[in-house]
């Protein structure tokens, strides 16, 4: 299941951020940092996830979306 979170956390932040390579980040660095997203793109990742992986992602867990890892293992522990 952690692989299948992060084959889809890779491919919607790659629709975001096509230029940055998953391989070159560091993934328990800042998410919005290591993809330069803005808020707007932010929102629209944690969206898109939701509506991918049929989640509610509340705006009160968005502090725990804080690196590529973290939000690997939210969805993890969601689904």
């Amino acid at each position: 299941m952690t692989a299948d979170c992060e084959v889809i956390l890779t491919e919607e932040l790659h629709r975001i951020a096509p230029d940055v390579a998953i391989a070159d980040i560091d993934r328990t660095a800042d998410l919005r940092e290591e993809f330069d997203i803005d808020s707007i793109d932010f929102l629209n990742l944690v969206s898109a996830l939701g509506q991918r992986l049929g989640l509610e992602m509340p705006e009160a867990d968005y502090p725990e979306f804080h690196s590529f890892d973290a939000l690997s293992a939210y969805l993890q522990k969601k689904m």
